[in-house]
């Protein structure tokens, strides 16, 4: 439907071209006349488009044109756009300016980094915690600025989303943990928060844990042997054989508790690995016969499909792998089989335990590595388990930049498998 100016546009333009046919007929020659009428349109839209390009691009200095028709339509369209956009920006700029105002009283850090990570923004609490200027060190890239070598490297890995924790480089004391964000078209938004206190409290109960655990072993170390002296005399047996048996595998199972939480207390406390060649067929090929000599013990199969050999701690890789077959046995029927096999691929060395043994619920998948988390703790305590076992491995795998892959269906068997990278791999050849 037409507006009025169009109209009106369009009524002019006829009553024009009108006024050059009469004019033609009248004096002859009717194409001359109709090529002037057609001058006068195109030069009155010209005249008109030209007022209206001035006015935009010298908005300051030109008034609005008083054009008529339908250019007085597109003018007054051009000037509600102006409107619109003049109050969209008032908005932008007061949600930065509260945006800015609520990250400013943020008691954490928040530093805004473009694609190339130089810095384009940065609250007070960012500025106080990395030791920056907010003016000066704007432009700059962040990596030039926080030098501290673990950062950088986090910075770089493609593990950087997660919440990465080092000293501050302005007080050794200080621990502050660090989280890039991606958001955008390559920018990234970088969280700094001070953990001090949490990683004291952390410090705290792990040296709680490590302390109680040494303090426990002795005098568990003196009932254990009492016990021992008490299960061998014979005239107590027929009373008190079975209360002291059950005694006796009891301080046993506190025994095997206390040597997981000081291994674990360990693993989390030694910030280096050992940098030792391991022999990883050797340690599964020991661990298998290990498994095979055990009573009523379900079938075993080794596979070694490489000679490749591990870089790292042979200790901490034995308890590892020695804790993924004993699982293996515990929960697999004497009917049932258990494989053990290692094997390199292109992406890295992988050690995988699997079983035919109950299986475990994909809810409590997630859950197993956490300390004492037990599926069935019941049974799990019938076979000795400290529920320690899985959270050794996961620690020990930590260390090893390795990761713990578990696949499991209710009564059909687990498999439980080590991805180690590359780097971390041992070709025969070198």
């Amino acid at each position: 439907m037409y507006s009025a100016a169009w109209t009106g546009s369009l009524v002019r333009l006829i009553l024009i071209f009108l006024a050059a046919v009469i004019m033609g007929l009248w004096y002859g020659n009717l194409f001359l006349w109709l090529f002037l009428a057609a001058l006068v349109a195109l030069g009155w839209h010209l005249f008109n488009l030209y007022r209206t390009e001035r006015w935009l691009r010298y908005p300051d200095e030109a008034e609005v044109p008083d054009a008529a028709g339908v250019w007085r339509e597109v003018q007054a369209h051009i000037v509600r756009l102006q409107r619109r956009n003049r109050e969209r920006k008032k908005s932008v700029r007061r949600l930065l300016k509260e945006f800015r105002k609520s990250t400013g009283a943020m008691p954490d850090g928040v530093v805004v980094l473009n694609p190339q990570r130089e810095i384009t923004w940065l609250n007070k609490a960012a500025s106080r915690m990395l030791g920056l200027r907010r003016k000066v060190d704007q432009g700059q890239r962040i990596d030039n600025l926080v030098r501290h070598p673990d950062f950088i490297k986090h910075l770089n890995s493609r593990d950087a989303k997660k919440p990465f924790s080092v000293a501050s480089q302005l007080d050794g004391s200080v621990q502050l943990s660090f989280q890039l964000i991606p958001y955008g078209q390559g920018q990234q938004l970088l969280l700094v928060k001070d953990v001090t206190r949490e990683a004291h409290l952390e410090r705290m109960r792990r040296d709680f844990v490590a302390n109680a655990s040494h303090e426990l072993r002795s005098p568990l170390t003196v009932i254990s042997g009492y016990l021992d002296n008490l299960v061998g005399e014979e005239d107590l047996q027929a009373t008190w054989g079975e209360p002291l048996h059950e005694m006796h595998r009891q301080a046993d199972r506190m025994n095997s508790i206390i040597s997981d939480l000081l291994e674990l207390s360990r693993l989390e406390s030694s910030s280096s690995v050992a940098d030792e060649i391991v022999d990883v067929g050797g340690i599964l090929s020991l661990l298998n016969k290990e498994a095979t000599a055990l009573d009523d013990a379900p079938e075993v199969t080794l596979a070694l499909d490489s000679e490749a050999k591990l870089r790292g701690s042979e200790s901490e890789l034995h308890s590892a792998f020695s804790n993924l077959v004993s699982n293996a046995m515990k929960f697999t029927p004497p009917d049932g089989q258990v494989s053990i096999r290692w094997h390199v691929d292109d992406a890295g060395g992988h050690m995988s335990v699997s079983d035919t043994g109950v299986g475990i619920a994909e809810e409590d998948i997630p859950r197993l590595t956490e300390r004492f988390y037990r599926v069935d703790p019941g049974r799990a305590r019938h076979r000795g388990g400290t529920g320690l076992g899985l959270a050794i491995v996961k620690h020990a795998l930590q260390r090893h930049q390795a990761t713990l892959e578990i696949h499991s269906e209710l009564g059909a068997g687990s498999t439980f498998t080590c991805h180690f990278p590359g780097q971390r791999v041992k070709p025969l050849s070198t």
